[in-house]
């Protein structure tokens, strides 16, 4: 899943995953249980590398899998299309875009009805992450492309990987 906070992730996660039998990973959800309602600083990056590492015993056993985290970079969306290939799946990603004003909707009426479920988000914080957010192209979207190598610097896929999520073990 790829998006932004309020794009509708979780919703068509949960529909992905009832449709295709698949085991729903979705980092909030043991966020907020976790760490008391709060994100403190690199415990998310923690948390995600070992739900991907979860992820990739799944796909080795034969069960479908959703990744709901947002993706925002492309090479976040590179390096989990190869970490699927080496489990011998395949990789879909499903884009959501959504505009500034929607956005500020749906996440103002999902704190106002459960807030229990999602962390409090400041416009300065949604401005900031549009900053971030790096959408798919046409290019990135169709799910049996050549997967480029990794960026400047880096020997592999794996490496990079295992920087960006620290608690992934690929051994």
């Amino acid at each position: 899943m790829v998006g932004l906070p309020g794009a509708g992730k979780t919703t068509r996660a949960e529909k992905l995953a009832a449709a295709h039998r698949a085991l729903r990973l979705t980092p909030d959800e043991w966020m907020i249980p976790l760490f008391d309602g709060s994100q403190p600083d690199g415990k998310r990056d923690l948390l995600e590398g070992r739900l991907i590492a979860l992820a990739l015993q799944a796909l080795r056993l034969g069960t479908n899998v959703v990744l709901d985290f947002g993706l925002w970079s492309r090479d976040e969306r590179w390096a989990l299309r190869w970490l699927a290939l080496s489990a011998a799946a395949v990789c879909e990603v499903v884009y959501l875009p959504i505009d500034r004003g929607s956005q500020r909707a749906r996440i103002a009426h999902r704190q106002a009805t459960a807030p229990h479920t999602t962390f409090p988000m400041s416009d300065a914080d949604l401005e900031g992450w549009r900053k971030q957010f790096q959408a798919p192209d046409a290019d990135e979207l169709p799910g049996d492309l050549a997967i480029p190598g990794p960026p400047p610097g880096w020997a592999g896929w794996a490496e990079w990987a295992t920087d960006r999520w620290p608690s992934l073990d690929l051994r």
